[in-house]
């Protein structure tokens, strides 16, 4: 024979799921996570509780499946590298349909509205096709006192209409399946 070639490739492993959660860290993805899928992350009422992503199946009724992946918490700066940003970035880039879990009890003094803002802007900085990513937006934590006086002005100041929800308590998770159900496999 004659002498082979050698190359150097580099690989990198992207997790596959059909939905990435989206938000700051302890906004409440992974207790959503919990409550949507068989997934049993660790769940804290400490920020950066998840370090890795986690994937859950959601099975409906009849069978059918989602698989549903918890991105660790973003913060800002994360689609120029700082944190651990690219890192968990990538890892949206799978996903074929984005939820974007906001704290609206703003528990740790962060102004739910800013949040979304921010989140947008890091992923269409990182890359600007997720921008375009058909998502829903999930008013978390509503069972909170403070969250319905958020709602209201996060809902003036962005002209959406997210869905409320309270993870904690499982209530709107049922609206949630409805909804993932329809984006994928129609009525």
């Amino acid at each position: 024979g004659t002498p082979g070639e050698e190359h150097a490739y580099r690989v990198e492993l992207k997790l596959m799921a059909d939905v990435g959660l989206v938000g700051y860290p302890n906004a409440g993805k992974s207790t959503l996570l919990t409550e949507l899928t068989d997934a049993t992350p660790k769940v804290a009422s400490y920020p950066f509780t998840t370090i890795n992503p986690i994937i859950g199946t959601l099975v409906f009724p009849n069978y059918s499946r989602i698989r549903i992946a918890d991105i660790p918490g973003l913060i800002d700066g994360a689609s120029e590298g700082i944190g651990l940003g690219h890192h968990f970035l990538r890892h949206i880039e799978r996903s074929r349909f984005l939820i974007f879990v906001i704290d609206m009890a703003s528990h740790d003094g962060r102004d739910p509205t800013e949040d979304y803002q921010n989140l947008r802007k890091e992923l269409e900085t990182y890359n600007p096709e997720l921008a375009d990513r058909p998502s829903l937006v999930l008013a978390n934590k509503m069972d909170e006192p403070e969250a319905e006086e958020h709602l209201e002005k996060f809902k003036k100041e962005t002209g959406l209409d997210p869905l409320a929800i309270s993870a904690g308590l499982g209530e709107g998770t049922d609206s949630i399946k409805e909804i993932l159900y329809e984006q994928f496999f129609g009525k």
